[in-house]
């Protein structure tokens, strides 16, 4: 870009911060969708800490690039919007897959993840895998498992002791 207009730079500072301020990043095509329709999924999104935006390609792949992010050229062809996430990219990804169920023009491309690029069937299994929170629960069921392992056997000698202490104690009683 030589010479670029103050307001194509701001765009791409503006890209760029998103970029770095997300998440996950998902690229989707959105050719032939309303307005209202794009007003719609803003909607969705929003909620979920996902903000959806219309950019050129150009200052796009730019802004990747002053980001670090490599490779994304092949995903920016065609009419593209970027949903910048901040939080669960699974519950984002959902919400995309879910909203592209009763709008069919919406075809998510990929995206990123940290500093990875994802192609379309990758971002796809992020929409597959199970939401952060169930992750988290389900690492602490497994890691509560152990440590009430670990209490009950802390307390068996003690529970062992008070019942020989009872049966003891029994036994003296039924003698006198």
């Amino acid at each position: 870009m030589e010479n670029p207009r103050p307001e194509k730079v701001a765009d791409v500072e503006e890209i760029h911060a998103a970029i770095n301020s997300s998440d996950a990043v998902l690229l989707t095509e959105y050719r032939g969708m309303s307005v209202a329709s794009i007003s719609k999924l803003r909607r969705v999104l929003r909620p979920l800490g996902a903000e959806y935006k219309v950019y050129k390609n150009t200052l796009v792949r730019i802004a990747a690039d002053r980001a670090g992010i490599e490779n994304l050229e092949p995903l920016l062809h065609g009419p593209t919007a970027v949903t910048f996430i901040k939080g669960d990219a699974v519950e984002a990804a959902k919400a995309l897959r879910e909203f592209a169920k009763t709008e069919p023009k919406l075809i998510v491309k990929g995206g990123v993840l940290g500093s990875s690029v994802l192609d379309a069937a990758q971002a796809a299994a992020l929409a597959d895998m199970p939401p952060r929170v169930q992750v988290l629960a389900e690492i602490a069921g497994l890691l509560e498992a152990p440590l009430s392992n670990i209490a009950s056997l802390l307390e068996a000698p003690v529970r062992d002791i008070a019942y020989a202490i009872a049966a003891l104690e029994e036994k003296q009683s039924e003698a006198a």
